[in-house]
């Protein structure tokens, strides 16, 4: 079982950064791949970033790439969202996602556990 909670989210400017966390419980937490998601109101959730369960291999959404940075910290169960020049449309509840390694990180189905998201408004 795993227990995830996010953290970090808030009102931005455009432009701007926010770095978002998630905490995890459990000790099996580094046997879990990682992922971030997002969903926006009218919207299905969308696949933003991943990380495998020893940080060496990420994957990222094309509304991620060159602008977002997963990582993890094993030791003290955190996953990290750097999120940089941040626009009105990334404006979206961002939920962490934990799953079995081996498994295609970048559909929703593939995740066993969910944290219950953090708003972020990125605002012009």
């Amino acid at each position: 079982q795993v227990q995830l909670v996010e953290s970090g989210g808030g009102l931005v400017q455009a432009g701007g950064s926010v770095r978002l966390s998630c905490a995890a419980s459990g000790r099996t937490f580094s046997r879990y791949a990682m992922g971030w998601f997002r969903q926006a109101p009218g919207k299905e959730r969308e696949f933003v970033a991943g990380i495998s369960w020893s940080g060496g291999r990420e994957y990222y959404g094309d509304s991620a790439k060159g602008r977002f940075t997963i990582s993890r910290d094993n030791a003290k169960n955190l996953v990290y969202l750097q999120m940089n020049s941040l626009e009105p449309e990334d404006t979206a509840v961002y939920y962490c996602a934990a799953a079995k390694e081996g498994v295609n990180l970048k559909t929703t189905i593939s995740y066993d556990y969910w944290g219950q998201g953090t708003q972020v408004t990125v605002s012009l």
